[in-house]
């Protein structure tokens, strides 16, 4: 046996990792705290301690209430389109894809890992955008100073936003590649649009050497907002979308003479954001006229914006006076309603329509709404909304340190040694749909208009292959003393419409829940949660608290009680359970040994399993001639992992044989 590529693949330890067969030793987490220099976080909107007051109890909220099954989707009318349990993924903004993913190809976040793989586990696939207003100024070049594979160049750009132009190199997307062949993410990226006049499509050609041949790429965005390009200053102020439409164009003729970009069918349009109507870029016959070069339809959409505080532009907002707008079901049937017309369109057309970028609030988010539990619950019922009427997909955004809507944030890198990730509540929200849409991607929604339509207590009933599997029942008040909790008797089938009964014997409920609406971090779902600031590693911590509900099938009902605030996932059937509720997980996790012991053990497994696809299969290689440290370029034959070793700085070093 000969060492045919030593440290072809390290992973970058801020906290913790293992699969079930990998042991690792690390530096403790808490031996610098006490001696390292204390830092104000309340500076950085990630970690702003403002808590807001939640909303008075509605008056006359009805507690007691019952939902109506049929026990077939033949006797439904309304249900959506088949949904897949990936429905809720990622838009990465591209400048923090080195803080996120990782140094480079070789030098992985775990806890970014096991994130995902708790996704990947419920869902089988997870989806991720990168992209936002940085991809529209990204610059591919052959190297960095220090081998980075990302770097910034402030002052080079007039747009109102100040976006600075970001350099990249082809590791961003090496990097991709290997974190999708171990937790299966597929990804969305944004071809740069700011001058078509001399179009740079390297992230195309390299995106798809990379990322198409295993299946991992999921499509080209062609503009990122360019409804706002007038407004921003990057295109004249007559700018509209019939220029628009020319532009996209440009972009077709220039990739189907490409012989670098093999496929011409994956592009993603027109990614606006609310200045123009989608009906006014469908009416200058941009999907008819390139219907061979669309992948996708999608538009970016935020229901109100925190830019006054951020770049001095638009209206104040204070967040106290818009906490409530957040707590309804309102709030995602009105961000939804102008995009109706086009989900039926896109339907129409054979095409998916996506929502590429939301959150709860453009430029960063709001303090004490987007970082609590009542964004999670937003979250939750704007997804599940999004789904009902036809969405195929949606992004929620992520930001570097000076926003307050990450789902996830790792520390800054200063830090990084002895703070661990913070995991936001929006987080949870995705992590809920993974379980509500389940892996089958024959999942099928309805808004059950539930409790006379009531905005504080929302319910979704899925279906699965013509049968009930699933409810989602959310309870927006905030109320501690437990008198807005609310039951609701739940009928399968019966006589009162015409069916038999069909009402289980008993049924398994998993709660998401928090003390307040204002909660950021006391937050669980099924008893696990992730933690305060600082202290995760991308894995559930605590015991997981499915309860089982004994139904009265004499009387075709069964109740489940829903706490105030709160969402509970019912699963209708054990195999609706056995689905998505009870996944074997099998995450990153870490066994810390010694204080000092820096070797590990990995099954060959691990990789050759992650994503059924097996080590022999795979081109692993370095992004320069003879740099083992880089990333995946240059071709191994037959690869497969016998043994690993962990550095005293908290890396997972593995090596491969043949």
């Amino acid at each position: 046996m000969r060492l045919f590529h030593p440290l072809a693949f390290v992973f970058f330890i801020l906290s913790s990792l293992v699969n079930a067969s990998v042991t690792v030793y690390q530096i403790p987490l808490g031996h610098s705290t006490t001696t390292a220099a204390s830092a104000n976080y309340t500076a950085a909107a990630v970690y702003d301690p403002t808590v807001l007051t939640p909303p008075p109890v509605p008056s006359g909220l009805i507690t007691q209430f019952g939902i109506q099954l049929s026990s077939s989707s033949a006797a439904v009318q309304g249900l959506s389109i088949p949904q897949k349990g990936s429905f809720m993924g990622f838009s990465i903004e591209f400048s923090v894809v080195n803080q996120i993913f990782g140094v480079n190809a070789t030098y992985l976040q775990v806890p970014f890992l096991n994130l995902m793989a708790l996704l990947r586990k419920r869902a089988g696939e997870v989806h991720i955008r990168v992209g936002g207003n940085t991809q529209e100024t990204a610059v591919l070049v052959d190297s960095l100073p220090g081998g980075v594979m990302v770097a910034k160049k402030h002052g080079t750009t007039a747009d109102v936003t100040a976006t600075p132009t970001l350099l990249y190199t082809a590791e961003v997307l090496y990097t991709m590649a290997n974190i999708s062949a171990l937790v299966n993410t597929k990804w969305f990226l944004g071809i740069p649009f700011n001058d078509t006049n001399n179009l740079r499509l390297g992230i195309a050609e390299v995106g798809e050497a990379a990322l198409s041949g295993p299946g991992y790429l999921l499509g080209f965005q062609v503009g990122n907002e360019p409804d706002l390009y007038a407004a921003h200053g990057v295109r004249p102020s007559t700018y509209s979308p019939s220029d628009y439409f020319g532009e996209f164009g440009v972009v077709v003729a220039a990739i189907n003479n490409d012989g670098n970009i093999p496929v011409k069918n994956n592009l993603v349009a027109p990614s606006i954001t609310g200045g123009w109507t989608p009906e006014s870029v469908w009416n200058t016959g941009l999907v008819q006229s390139y219907s061979s070069s669309l992948g996708a339809l999608a538009v970016e959409h935020y229901p109100t914006d925190n830019c006054y505080a951020t770049y001095g532009v638009g209206t104040p907002v204070i967040p106290q006076d818009v906490f409530q707008n957040f707590l309804s079901h309102s709030s995602g049937i009105n961000i939804i309603a102008p995009y109706l017309n086009s989900t039926s369109y896109a339907q129409a057309n054979g095409l998916p329509f996506i929502m590429m970028e939301t959150n709860s609030a453009s430029c960063g988010g709001l303090p004490g709404i987007s970082d609590t539990f009542g964004a999670a619950l937003w979250a939750l019922d704007y997804g599940l909304q999004m789904a009902y009427s036809n969405f195929t997909g949606a992004m929620m955004h992520v930001g570097g340190q000076d926003v307050y809507y990450n789902p996830f944030t790792p520390p800054p890198t200063n830090q990084s040694m002895y703070h661990q990730w913070t995991i936001g509540p929006v987080f949870y929200s995705t992590m809920v749909i993974t379980e509500v849409f389940g892996p089958s991607g024959n999942a099928q929604i309805i808004d059950l208009q539930a409790n006379n339509d009531s905005m504080v207590t929302p319910a979704y009933a899925i279906y699965e292959n013509g049968a009930p599997v699933r409810l989602v029942l959310l309870n927006y008040v905030s109320d501690p003393s437990g008198a807005s909790d609310y039951t609701a008797t739940i009928s399968i089938g019966g006589s009162a419409i015409g069916q038999g009964n069909a009402t289980p014997a008993q049924i398994q409920v998993k709660y998401l829940v928090a003390p307040s609406v204002s909660e950021k971090s006391n937050i669980t779902w099924a008893g696990q949660t992730f933690g305060g600031t600082f202290q995760s590693d991308g894995r559930l911590m605590g015991s997981e608290n499915v309860q089982t509900i004994n139904c009265d099938q004499s009387s075709n009902t069964c109740q489940v009680t829903v706490p105030a605030p709160g969402v509970a996932l019912v699963f209708l059937s054990s195999s609706a359970y056995a689905e998505s509720g009870n996944p074997s997980t099998q995450t990153f996790s870490t066994t810390m040994v010694t204080k000092s012991g820096n070797i590990a053990s990995i099954n060959p497994s691990v990789l050759a399993t992650s994503n059924g696809m097996s080590g022999s299969t795979w081109e692993l290689g370095s992004t320069s001639k003879g740099d083992t440290g880089a990333g995946m370029r240059n071709s191994l034959s037959v690869v497969s992992v016998v043994s690993a070793a962990v550095l005293s700085t908290g890396m997972l070093c593995t090596w491969f044989w043949s």
